[in-house]
């Protein structure tokens, strides 16, 4: 009984390591000439956001549309700074849409660093979760698997409750060096 334990023990610890990278899906039609950057859309909820779900509520009632956002490149701010491109500092819901543009096939490692809350997908497939409160920090490098070239579509539920704010998403090689995603990678 005990090896059937750490067996199974075993395969939930190394399971998401052997199913290898998940494939994203590219944009259909690619888009012909986005914008720059992504579109945002925010909701301010009167109680509290402590998760995605109750970020997810909020965004199901009084929405607005926020100033684009250059990228995903938000550093960390000082309390009292507003969250991205929001109207206030704390207990913000946003959603995020674009493109963002992969200029090779190949395998890659995707990583976000947030405060707070993120659920990001692109081309289909979680690239990044958190859910709950946390200062400025990395998610769980996701590998993937990118097939052609070309403009794959983002899709993020975040969520800021207090203090300072922070989104960024980090990408590079399979197993190399990841760095910053530039901006100019993101169209809308």
């Amino acid at each position: 009984m005990r090896h059937v334990a750490a067996a199974v023990l075993s395969l939930l610890l190394c399971g998401p390591a052997l199913a290898g990278p998940v494939k994203l899906k590219p944009a259909e039609p690619q888009p012909a000439a986005p914008g720059p950057g992504l579109s945002v859309a925010y909701a301010y909820p009167e109680q509290k956001i402590h998760s995605l779900a109750e970020a997810a509520t909020a965004l199901r009632g009084a929405v607005r549309d926020g100033k684009p956002l250059r990228g995903l490149d938000y550093a960390d701010t000082t309390e009292g700074e507003v969250t991205l491109t929001s109207r206030q500092a704390m207990n913000v819901a946003a959603r995020i849409t674009g493109f963002v543009r992969f200029d090779a096939p190949g395998a890659y490692d995707i990583e976000f660093v947030v405060n707070d809350g993120i659920d990001a997908r692109i081309g289909g497939q979680q690239v990044g979760f958190y859910d709950g409160i946390q200062a400025c920090e990395g998610t769980t490098v996701v590998p993937v698997e990118v097939p052609v070239a070309g403009w794959y579509p983002v899709d993020i539920l975040y969520f800021q409750k207090q203090g300072t704010a922070c989104l960024n998403m980090k990408w590079g090689p399979a197993d190399g060096k990841r760095s910053w995603t530039p901006n100019s990678a993101f169209g809308r």
